[in-house]
């Protein structure tokens, strides 16, 4: 999992990814491509 300051643009990269705030972090979860796990916070 990537942690990463923008996850707008990399969320854009895949058409599966979703945009998820759990206990006050930011996650992009992708359950096809799960190579675009990434954290903000």
């Amino acid at each position: 999992m990537k942690v990463r300051n923008s996850l707008k643009s990399l969320r854009g990269r895949h058409r599966n990814n979703r945009l998820v705030r759990r206990k006050g972090r930011v996650y992009v979860i992708n359950k096809t491509q799960p190579r675009f796990k990434a954290r903000q916070g």
